[in-house]
């Protein structure tokens, strides 16, 4: 590998890994953007997806694979510290013990959720884009980088939403959660169609702007 590529690839795994652990520490604040109501993580977890697709493209199937084993340790690793963190007691002269203890107490359920959602939709995303650019022959990438992440996103949606609130309260029923999942996955849809440009940005500023993208 070529030392730019190299230094550029190196700022793309560490934009992965920071929206990663972004939309799990910051991700349990509910806003309402567009009269959704959604976690704050979809303001950066869509970034995962995006370089995956980027380095799918330039460095291959193995290298996007490598990248969301590194993605499912770092996951496993908050999930551990976190658990760790919570159930040392607290000192008598902390004035946020018990408000630490119960915002990420409160994370735990939702980590776990994220770490299975995480592993199955970014494995999927990254079969999906290698299939399709396969059927395609390495044309069409807005098709494969749409394409991907939207049933990706979809599976990640279920996934998470089933594990993270299914019966954590009476309302939170089958029909409940459903409810919530096609509304944010359809947010997710409209994330992933505005990134493209941005996945050809990136995927021609990661070979070098004189290459030609294939």
């Amino acid at each position: 590998m070529e030392p730019e590529i190299q230094r550029r690839t190196t700022v793309l795994i560490a934009l992965y890994i920071g929206a990663l652990v972004a939309s799990n520490l910051l991700g349990n604040k509910i806003a309402e953007v567009f009269g959704i109501v959604v976690a704050v993580g979809i303001l950066s977890y869509p970034i995962t997806f995006l370089v995956t697709d980027i380095i799918a493209e330039v460095h291959g199937k193995r290298a996007s694979t490598d990248l969301v084993i590194a993605g499912v340790t770092t996951l496993v690793f908050l999930l551990l510290l976190t658990a760790v963190s919570v159930a040392l007691p607290a000192a008598a002269r902390d004035p946020y013990g018990i408000a630490y203890a119960d915002l990420f107490g409160s994370t735990l359920r939702i980590m776990v959720a994220s770490l299975v959602s995480f592993g199955l939709s970014q494995t999927y995303d990254v079969w999906a884009f290698h299939f399709f650019k396969e059927k395609t022959h390495g044309r069409h990438l807005w098709l494969r980088n749409n394409a991907s992440t939207m049933a990706s996103q979809f599976v990640d949606s279920v996934v998470f939403m089933f594990i993270a609130f299914y019966a954590a309260a009476p309302q939170y029923t089958v029909g409940f959660i459903i409810s919530l999942i096609i509304p944010y996955w359809l947010l997710k849809v409209a994330a992933a169609a505005l990134d493209t440009p941005f996945c050809y940005v990136g995927v021609r500023w990661l070979r070098g702007w004189n290459r030609e993208q294939g």
